[in-house]
This record gives C-alpha cells, sequence and structure tokens, in this order.
C-alpha cells in the first residue's frame, strides 16, 4: 500500500523513525519518505545511512503547527512517532512534555486535515493506560486527540488510529543498552528498581511490523495492541549479566511496578483478534464502524467484562534464551 506514496514520520530520527524508514525503502517503492524532527546532527547522520532519491529530511518541531502543515503538502499517509519520552524527565519538566506530547499531536491532526493526508497513526506506550506518570498522562491525551479527531474530518477521506505497545528492546533509552553498557564498563552491580517489576517486551522489528499490519487493518479510531510478551526486570538483568551482583535502589520518579495495555475499565470496549487487542472507541462516530472485523477480514471477539492486559498477569513470558536472541538480532 505504500507503492508510489509519500510517507511523513515524525521523529523520524528516533529507533523506530530509522527502523520504519530502512523497511519501506526494503519492502516498498515510496515516491518520498520525509523524515520530521528537529535535531539536524541526527538528520545529517541518518542521511548518510539513507539517501535514495526518495528521501527528504525536514528540521522541524511538532510544535510548529506552520512548518508541520507545510512538510504534510502532498503526504498519505503519517506516522508520528515524535514526544518527549523519558519518565523522570517529563516530571521535572512538566510543560515541555505537555507541549510537545499533547499540543504537538493537535497540531499534528490540524496539518493533517489541512494537507489531505488519507491516514495517520499515532505511537502511544502502555504508559497511557491508567497512567500515574506525567508522560503517560500526556500520552493518554494524544490518544485521545487522535481517535477524537476521525469526527471532526467531514468528507475528507481521513482515518486516525493509534497503536499502543511496550518497551521496545534496543530501543534508544532502554534498560537493555544501558544494562549492557555497565556490563562492557564492569560495573560492580547492576541496580535493579524493584524485584517485583515486571514489563511488556517487543523488538523494533515487531513494532514496525505491527504499525505497518495496522494501517491495512484500520477503520478509524481504534487503540491497536499486539499480543506481546511480559518479563521481570530482575530476570533480565540475569541473563544479560549472570556473573555480577544485582542491587536494589528503588522505583524511579513516575515509575510503576506493571504496565497495562488494556485496562480493565476499558474490557467493555476490548476486542481479541489472533494476534492483537483493539481498543474501540468511547465515542459515537458520525460514521457506523463494525470494528469486530478489520479491513483485512480479521474477526475479533469482546473480552469478559474485567478483563485487564497488564505485564505481570500476561500468559505469556519471555524466557531467558529468548531475550538474548533478540539482544544478538540487534
Amino acid at each position: 500500500m505504500f507503492h508510489g506514496k509519500r510517507i511523513l514520520i515524525t521523529g523520524g530520527t528516533g529507533s523506530f523513525g530509522k527502523h520504519f524508514t530502512r523497511r519501506l525503502l526494503e519492502e516498498f517503492e515510496p515516491a518520498k519518505v520525509i523524515i520530521y524532527s528537529r535535531d539536524e546532527l541526527k538528520q545529517f547522520e541518518m542521511a548518510q545511512e539513507f539517501n535514495l532519491p526518495c528521501m527528504r529530511y525536514f528540521i522541524g518541531d511538532v510544535r510548529d503547527k506552520e512548518r508541520l502543515t507545510r512538510a504534510m503538502e502532498g503526504v498519505d499517509y503519517v506516522v508520528h512517532a515524535a514526544a518527549l519520552k523519558h519518565v523522570p524527565v517529563a516530571e521535572y519538566n512538566p510543560m515541555e512534555a505537555i507541549k510537545t506530547n499533547i499540543i504537538g499531536a493537535q497540531n499534528v491532526i490540524d496539518a493533517a486535515i489541512a494537507s489531505g493526508v488519507q491516514r495517520v497513526i499515532a505511537l502511544s506506550t502502555d504508559k497511557a493506560a491508567n497512567p500515574i506518570n506525567l508522560y503517560g498522562a500526556t500520552k493518554l491525551a494524544s490518544d485521545k486527540l487522535f481517535i477524537a479527531a476521525n469526527n471532526v474530518v467531514g468528507t475528507r477521506d481521513l482515518r486516525l488510529s493509534v497503536v499502543r505497545y511496550g518497551n521496545v528492546v534496543g530501543s534508544r533509552g532502554s534498560v537493555v543498552p544501558f544494562f549492557k553498557k555497565l556490563v562492557a564498563q564492569g560495573a560492580p552491580y547492576i541496580p535493579i528498581t524493584d524485584e517485583r517489576m515486571t514489563r511488556f517486551w517487543i523488538t523494533l522489528d515487531q513494532g514496525v511490523d505491527f504499525v505497518l499490519k495496522s494501517f491495512r487493518r484500520m477503520q478509524g479510531g481504534e487503540i491497536f495492541v499486539p499480543k506481546i510478551p511480559s518479563m521481570r526486570i530482575v530476570d533480565l538483568a540475569e541473563a544479560l549479566a549472570p556473573h555480577i551482583p544485582k542491587r536494589v535502589v528503588g522505583i524511579r520518579p513516575g515509575e510503576k511496578l506493571h504496565e497495562v495495555m488494556c485496562p480493565k475499565d476499558d474490557s467493555h470496549l476490548t476486542l481479541e483478534f489472533e494476534d492483537h487487542f483493539v481498543i474501540k472507541p468511547t465515542i459515537t462516530f458520525t460514521h457506523q464502524v463494525d470494528y469486530s472485523v478489520n479491513l483485512l477480514g480479521e474477526r475479533g471477539r469482546a473480552v469478559e467484562i474485567g478483563f485487564e492486559y497488564s505485564s505481570d498477569k500476561n500468559s505469556w513470558w519471555l524466557e531467558k534464551e529468548e531475550l538474548l536472541k533478540m539482544v544478538e538480532a540487534l
């Protein structure tokens, strides 16, 4: 579906953006791939690797609606990956996270409507479900904005949806490269926030696959949630550094013990498909949508009332050997 199309990626120099770009260029023949981000050095470095004639690099911030609108001229598909994502940093700089993650989200929506974009997928996070930190709260607000925007597109052929998933193995700033760095430096111990802590895990490849497929599945207004494994943080540390002592250092500001991707309070809106869940909109759209059958013909069924998809109650757990294979493949 991306042959001959123009795709814009906000935050395109990040881990996901670079991987998504690589897959676009390997598997499709897009007319343009536009990388929209605010870091000139990262764009320069990315342009050395991705330098095909279809590539375009736009310096810009999602806080700047006028620049976004200019960048989206003639664009067919948008992946919104730009965000301030560091939980403690957002706690200490709340207004900056709000400007990027909430106001920036609305700017992406307004620019897409003004520019004739056809499909938008916004990347979310498990921290947006039942949020206790500011980052999660801003992403919940962003999710709500993208979903509600389907009601204001008028007669335009524009649909907007959200993809929500957990920690990405090997992404910049994640715990896996942090632990590996400590091992390489010969650290005397590996810091563990809490021995009970669990997280959902997904690889960049799996994340990109899921977003690509969500573009083909989407009808507008869905929150797509992949079925992915959980792992305890202490088991992760043991897998990566089996011979180094572990030290409990306490939970950081805004952290949870466990993450949720489909909250219990949304169980009446949640549909289960073979490899993913869909959380239906809480509002009624002007256009009628049967979310139990997606555009690929896949059928979902309603989950039981009270169902919760959380990292500690997951039925799929990542073994140490599986994690090491994922890390080796990075």
